[in-house]
């Protein structure tokens, strides 16, 4: 026996508990951004974050309300979006706080930025890869806009890398879950898609 829940007959911050407990886990991007005056550096982490396009490759996050990445990156057409690893999950919770807009989360947390090689923004020193990305463009949906970027440059620190490729286990990935709750990778599983003419039958 499934329970109901009708978005029209909830409130909307009820609903959006709902959804964040069970499109999980969410992958975060941790998204460094400059004032338009180029004074203060802003990091905070967002967890509605994925690939948008492949050809040319744009990722995309979401911010809920008028956040400072929102706005700086519409206001500089820059932003970095920096790998969210298990090492730096205090830190990554700690960005998260309202500081005024004035003031730097990467001063305010006490973490190492390091310049980027293509946009303004700076990218977290400790993070294991960074995404370099110009803005694409932004969408308005009710509360919330999304916003795309083009990576133009991506970094990856060679401790995370196996023959050439990130590894999984060397970059830990956190994850967001519902309410307070936080995911780590876990038991990985390997299994290879199988093309359609190998499992066809007369």
């Amino acid at each position: 026996m499934r329970v109901d829940y009708s978005p029209d007959a909830m409130d909307p911050g009820s609903f959006y508990r709902l959804l964040t407990a069970v499109v999980v886990p969410r992958p975060i991007a941790w998204v460094s951004t400059l004032t338009p005056d180029g004074a203060t550096a802003n990091l905070a982490p967002h967890s509605f974050f994925t690939v948008a396009c492949t050809d040319p490759p744009i990722v995309q996050f979401t911010s809920v309300g008028r956040k400072d990445s929102l706005r700086n990156a519409e206001a500089t057409g820059e932003f970095v979006v920096n790998f969210a690893p298990e090492p730096l999950f205090a830190e990554i919770n700690a960005t998260a706080t309202d500081f005024p807009r004035d003031r730097s989360e990467f001063d305010a947390v006490g973490i190492e930025r390091e310049p980027s090689l293509r946009v303004r923004p700076p990218r977290v020193a400790a993070s294991p890869v960074a995404l370099e990305c110009t803005l694409h463009s932004t969408l308005r949906l009710g509360d919330s806009t999304v916003v795309f970027g083009r990576v133009v440059h991506a970094a990856v620190h060679e401790d995370a890398l196996v023959a050439g490729r990130p590894d999984i286990e060397l970059l830990r990935p956190l994850s967001r879950l519902g309410g307070n709750e936080w995911g780590t990778v876990g038991e990985v599983h390997e299994l290879a898609r199988a093309p359609y003419r190998d499992t066809a039958r007369d």
